[in-house]
């Protein structure tokens, strides 16, 4: 299993986790992957960046994360691991 904890703190929400979170269990759901990539919504992980949201995969932290990254971002540190 693959946790996927998405920021939803303060910072993180004003740069758009919610649309983060919508594109994660659309893509979980694209590829057939419910059983496999847990996602997860979690506070401050002390990484806020100006631009995107923080995103932790298993024990790795991405920042910067935005709707315009986000498919290579599955693509490349997601979807590998499930």
């Amino acid at each position: 299993m693959t946790m996927v904890t998405i920021c939803v703190g303060s910072s993180c929400h004003i740069h758009g986790s919610e649309e983060i979170i919508d594109r994660l269990d659309a893509a979980i759901r694209a590829n057939k992957k419910e059983d496999e990539i847990i996602p997860v919504g979690g506070f401050c992980f002390e990484k806020c960046n100006r631009h995107g949201v923080t995103v932790q995969v298993d024990d790795d932290v991405y920042t910067g994360i935005t709707p315009e990254t986000f498919d290579t971002f599955f693509k490349e540190k997601i979807l590998p691991r499930a």
